[in-house]
């Protein structure tokens, strides 16, 4: 069962009520997303705020935003913004993507999303876990429109999916004038299951860089890889 917060080396992640819960796949996305130079990020899908808070301990200088549809998530994230140490940088709309469209936003320069991903799977009878994971509420077209109309034009989106996913997503994003410029293959251990994978997108075409991040050595340890990445928020590292 997992806790009720996650404590990070500059934040606190209170997630009691959140249906989806800090996880390791979300850690390495805010950890690997190149944010660097962005002065205007957005966070889609927010859940616990975690994204928007690893993005923020990251780049000191961008204002972030970040969208959450799910009333009670929305209130549990702002309550993890407001005490976090970038409270005056980051601002949490309880809305969804397309309400968020429609205020017209300026420009990001960054977009970053662990979005909703069951396609065609049986759903379970908590409907809250079904908003956060079923595309039925935010599809992967919807993301794409949304970065072809306010991402700007040498600004990257960041995506975190399971491996058939990201390929879905793949082919709808180069359908759409999009580019892979880099892909980080997640994996439970050395050349074991592939878990998610991080693709980077953006209107610039590139000879797309992949790499792979294994999660635990075979006798359970982390890897070096993966304690580099996250030295600067796990409390055991």
């Amino acid at each position: 069962m997992a806790n009720d917060y996650f404590r990070f080396k500059q934040f606190l992640i209170r997630q009691d009520q959140c249906a989806m819960k800090v996880c390791t796949d979300s850690c390495v996305l805010g950890a690997w997303a190149d944010v660097t130079g962005a002065k205007r990020i957005l966070d889609i899908g927010a859940g616990t705020g975690l994204l928007s808070l690893m993005v923020a301990q990251r780049n000191p200088e961008a204002q972030i935003e970040a969208v959450e549809i799910e009333v009670v998530a929305a209130k549990q994230a702002q309550e993890n913004i407001s005490a976090s140490p970038w409270a005056d940088r980051v601002q949490l709309f309880p809305v969804g993507l397309q309400d968020f469209a429609d205020i017209q936003p300026t420009p990001f320069d960054a977009i970053i999303s662990n979005p909703p991903f069951f396609q065609a799977s049986l759903k379970s009878t908590d409907a809250v876990k079904n908003q956060a994971k079923h595309t039925e509420t935010l599809s992967f077209s919807e993301i794409i429109s949304f970065a072809q109309h306010f991402l700007n034009p040498d600004g990257k989106l960041h995506i975190l999916l399971p491996p058939h996913e990201a390929k879905v997503f793949e082919r709808e994003a180069h359908q759409l004038g999009f580019f892979t410029n880099g892909i980080l293959w997640l994996e439970a251990t050395p050349h074991g299951k592939l878990l998610r994978a991080i693709h980077t997108y953006s209107r610039q075409p590139s000879a797309p860089s992949e790499q792979v991040l294994a999660v635990r050595e075979k006798d359970h340890s982390y890897t070096a890889a993966f304690r580099e990445l996250l030295k600067e928020y796990y409390l055991i590292f």
